[in-house]
């Protein structure tokens, strides 16, 4: 019996294939078409950014630096959001930022990124008055807009990992801000490899984000925060 229902089924499977060679070719041409379509948008993200990534030794000196949020466990940052935030100290403290705008998630009560961003960089020896925060960078495009928008930035560093700093790169070049990025050091674990595979179809909302430049989830007015600290 589990001979015949095998049978069964491979027959099946046969029977959804195509039944001549000229189909099958316009199938395999369908499939790679697809396929090379599914990757331009991350070609277009290396594309834009590769002449603009490197370590905290090689960015170029800029205002501000913009660190993306990226979670929280309990009152401290993910190993991944630490890395970027101690990357973010480190240009500070060598004079190649004056100011550090932090960007993330504060959509609920309790949950607030750009809070414990800040209390780690003060830690690490950046002064509070030189750290403004972004309580509505909900994703990388929000972040990018907000930051020219609402806080003037028209050139900054960005921080991220490896995997994710083509994209944002590429998403704030599109919304006005001169980007440079630092893709900082991580750890190849299973959020890395996450992440990765997460970024094939991230990078088709940024390419629709680049191209249709949505309005973010929050705009709201302008804020000071960026020129004031800069006037410092």
């Amino acid at each position: 019996m589990r001979g015949a229902r095998l049978s069964r089924i491979a027959g099946g499977v046969r029977g959804l294939l195509p039944r001549t060679v000229r189909a099958r070719r316009r199938a395999v041409r369908a499939v790679m078409v697809l396929c090379v379509l599914a990757l331009l948008p991350s070609a277009w993200t290396h594309a834009v950014a590769a002449d603009r990534l490197g370590s905290t030794a090689r960015a170029p000196a800029a205002p501000v630096a913009v660190v993306f949020g990226a979670g929280l466990l309990g009152s401290r940052p993910t190993p991944y959001l630490a890395d970027r935030l101690d990357a973010a100290a480190e240009l500070y403290r060598a004079g190649k930022v004056k100011v550090v705008l932090v960007t993330g998630d504060n959509s609920r009560t309790g949950y607030s990124e750009p809070d414990v961003m800040r209390a780690y960089l003060t830690r690490h020896g950046v002064p509070d008055d030189r750290i403004v925060s972004d309580f509505a960078g909900f994703d990388t495009w929000d972040s990018c807009v907000r930051a020219r928008r609402i806080f003037g930035v028209d050139r900054a560093v960005l921080i991220s990992q490896g995997f994710h700093i083509r994209r944002a790169v590429a998403l704030c070049q599109a919304a006005g801000v001169d980007s440079y990025g630092v893709g900082v050091a991580d750890v190849h674990d299973v959020t890395w490899y996450y992440g990765g595979a997460r970024e094939v179809f991230a990078a088709g909302k940024a390419a629709l984000d680049a191209v249709f430049k949505p309005r973010p989830t929050f705009l709201g007015p302008k804020e000071d925060g960026v020129s004031r600290a800069l006037a410092l």
